[in-house]
């Protein structure tokens, strides 16, 4: 899977530290913590008709991921939506919008690791992008990588960090066997998510997915959980051995930059009958219509 240039984004305004600018003249100083040492946070939110869903659930992991680095001046709830609004409005853009929000430590006065040389606080980066989900709804193809997710005790997943080296490796592991995206296990041996979503098996009529031992607390995760829990469909949070993602009826892949989307092969192995699942596609209807009914208002 690999996404293509959209001509609408040729001359996108992005914002950088509340400043509305040019894609092509936007610029970040060396001084700062991202491209110093990769110190950030960030979000991917979604616009859909004008609303973006799951706004505040977003913004809160913002806030959990810049506290549990010891983020110093970090933009409160208003403020940070006042910015997306500003962008989008820069922008004139209201419907099949990606929105990525990255909240670095700040600038420091010297180049080296130690926060306390991050004087001037947190800097707040909005880029908003025409682009509709990323995913093949007929089906993507997945590899098990070598490289795996860390547990919290080596890097906590929950701090949604700009640090994703680990996903880069498993990606481009990935790419090299000709996949859409790699399978990750943790250290122990279960499946923990993707490089860049998380996973989801049906067997018997039964939904698993992943605790988040070693992954994010993804958003759209838990609205598919909330969605199996309104409409009766049983669903467990468990570890998944990688052979039952192999041997399941049906798998499929959640995230904000994709929605959900159907898994149809891993390692070579087809999944089902290698297209989407009837839980697969009632989900993923039961989720448009949560889209199409939800969310905060910014434009």
């Amino acid at each position: 899977m690999l996404q293509t240039f959209d001509e609408r984004n040729g001359d996108l305004i992005v914002n950088i530290g509340g400043t509305l600018v040019h894609r092509d003249e936007a610029g970040v100083s060396p001084f700062d913590s991202t491209v110093q040492n990769g110190d950030g946070v960030w979000e991917g939110l979604r616009l859909y008709d004008g609303r973006i869903f799951r706004l505040h659930e977003h913004l809160a992991r913002l806030r959990r991921s810049a506290e549990a680095l010891a983020y110093e001046g970090v933009p409160g709830d208003d403020e940070i939506i006042e910015e997306i609004r500003r962008t989008l409005a820069a922008n004139s853009m209201r419907d099949g919008v990606h929105v990525r929000l990255t909240l670095s430590r700040g600038l420091k006065y010297t180049s080296g690791l130690d926060p306390r040389i991050n004087r001037s606080g947190s800097m707040l980066i909005v880029l908003a992008e025409h682009k509709p989900p990323v995913y093949d709804k007929t089906g993507v193809r997945l590899v098990t990588a070598r490289h795996r997710r860390p547990p919290a005790d080596v890097l906590d997943q929950r701090i949604h960090s700009c640090n994703q080296l680990t996903s880069i490796l498993a990606k481009l592991e990935a790419n090299a066997a000709g996949a859409d995206d790699a399978l990750m296990l943790d250290t122990r041996g279960f499946v923990a998510e993707t490089n860049a979503t998380h996973v989801f098996l049906v067997a018997a009529s039964v939904i698993a997915t992943a605790d988040t031992v070693a992954c994010p607390e993804g958003i759209t995760r838990a609205a598919v959980l909330e969605l199996c829990a309104a409409n009766d469909i049983a669903h467990e949070v468990r570890d998944m051995r990688p052979d039952e993602v192999v041997a399941a009826d049906e798998v499929f892949c959640t995230g904000t930059m994709g929605e959900l989307a159907p898994v149809v092969e891993v390692d070579g192995h087809t999944i089902g009958d290698g297209a989407p699942g009837p839980m697969t596609t009632r989900l993923s209807a039961l989720f448009a219509e949560m889209t199409r009914t939800e969310g905060v208002a910014v434009v």
